[in-house]
């Protein structure tokens, strides 16, 4: 479904990721306490020549600023909802927004601490969520979730104007709900979250009216998906929650009692990997329907299909590091994260296969590849795969550090 086109190394561990709402704009969160915004080449660019490969994409990924933002690690980072402002909160205490353009900070303030008293701990940050221009999101590991004004992408208090406790434990994800049609606004004034083995949800004004039943496993991750399918009373709009032992469960928006659909997405004996991260693909990315892109905690991205509720694809992000993050940016390309390492991805080409003559063929789609073909253009299923164990022997051979020492840049280029 996907083929990756690029892996960019990170100096540290990568916490979290956050993706530009407008622009090829990708912002990191490291262990280190380093925040770096990374911009990746233009799709479709006017001002660029017909036949250039940056025309589709294909070209560099650049470091546009990379700062130790944090003196602990960076926990999470986002992008405000217009994409000038970059949010990011640390094991420091601290959550800071500065000039998404520049890195620059432009406001500060402390997160609460776990209690009145200024000498216990730090409440750790485990989300951020810009909500709205007006309203940041931020939940902790103590599962409080408080609610910032903001005036100009700036914290206009340092103090919460809400705090509210949707779970007994940390927040592991949050997932706004779409406004209503009545909203004059347009954006979310509810949102679902996952803490511990519940489901939340939490309106902006009214604090938490909901919280499921103990799903009895831990829930790591939700996306929300629309457009499906009305039948009886669900109106095509679910929540989907990733658990900590493989299974994707599916919730009807407004049914918050419990689950109506699960999907085994890993049937690893003894227990599937957790499904710790999630993205719905956009509409015109993929072969159709409703997909959603799943991070495993093996470093594994599975594609699971609704409607016909099954995994119809999947992928390799790490072979030891599980998958941290996972998103689509303005250009329709995949972006996971997870361990010191991130990847670019583009869409794959089809691929056509038929018996001929009581052997699998695969129609080639590069006229290039011809002369590996027969006379109508399709190839043996053996000599792709000699051609691939060649690849895998030239790209050994290729890898080493990079000995002018100098800044990393990495290349995006064609697929094989």
């Amino acid at each position: 479904m996907f083929d990756t086109v690029c892996s960019f190394p990170l100096s540290s561990d990568l916490f979290a990721q956050a993706i530009h709402p407008s622009e090829p704009v990708l912002a990191l969160g490291l262990s280190s306490g380093h925040v770096q915004t990374l911009r990746l080449p233009p799709v479709g660019d006017e001002d660029v020549d017909e036949g250039s490969p940056a025309k589709n994409g294909f070209g560099q990924i650049e470091t546009a600023w990379r700062t130790r933002r944090h003196k602990d690690s960076c926990r999470t980072v986002a992008f405000s909802t217009d994409g000038t402002s970059l949010y990011s909160a640390g094991t420091d205490g601290l959550l800071k927004a500065a000039a998404t353009e520049t890195g620059q900070v432009e406001s500060k303030i402390a997160i609460p601490p776990l209690d009145t008293c200024v000498y216990l701990p730090i409440d750790a940050p485990s989300l951020i969520h810009a909500l709205s221009p007006q309203t940041l999101l931020l939940a902790t590991d103590s599962s409080a979730l408080h609610l910032y004004d903001l005036r100009a992408n700036h914290f206009s208090k340092s103090t919460p104007s809400q705090t509210y406790h949707p779970h007994d434990d940390y927040i592991s994800s949050l997932t706004p709900l779409p406004p209503s049609e009545a909203s004059t606004s347009g954006f979310s004034k509810q949102w679902i979250s996952t803490g511990g083995t519940t489901l939340a949800v939490t309106d902006l004004r009214r604090g938490v009216l909901v919280q499921s039943e103990d799903q009895e496993e831990e829930l790591m991750s939700s996306v929300f998906v629309g457009g499906l399918g009305a039948r009886g009373t669900s109106k095509g709009e679910k929540v989907l929650v990733g658990g900590g032992s493989g299974v994707l469960t599916l919730w009807e928006r407004g049914v918050w009692d419990d689950q109506d659909e699960r999907i085994v997405v890993d049937k690893s004996p003894g227990g599937g990997e957790s499904l710790d991260v999630m993205a719905l693909l956009p509409e015109d990315v993929g072969q159709g329907g409703k997909v959603v892109a799943i991070g495993l905690g093996d470093g594994s991205v599975k594609f699971a299909k609704l409607g016909v509720n099954k995994v119809v694809a999947e992928i390799q992000h790490h072979d030891h590091e599980g998958v941290v993050s996972l998103g689509f940016d303005v250009c329709g390309r995949m972006i996971s994260g997870g361990g010191e390492i991130i990847k670019v991805w583009h869409e794959a080409e089809p691929v056509i296969e038929q018996e001929i003559n009581g052997a699998t063929k695969r129609k080639l789609d590069n006229d290039d590849d011809e002369e590996d073909g027969d006379e109508d253009g399709w190839v043996d299923e053996d000599s792709e795969e000699e051609k691939t164990k060649k690849r895998r022997k030239k790209r050994k051979r290729g890898k080493g550090k990079d000995k002018n020492g100098g800044p990393f840049v990495a290349a995006i280029s064609g697929l094989n």
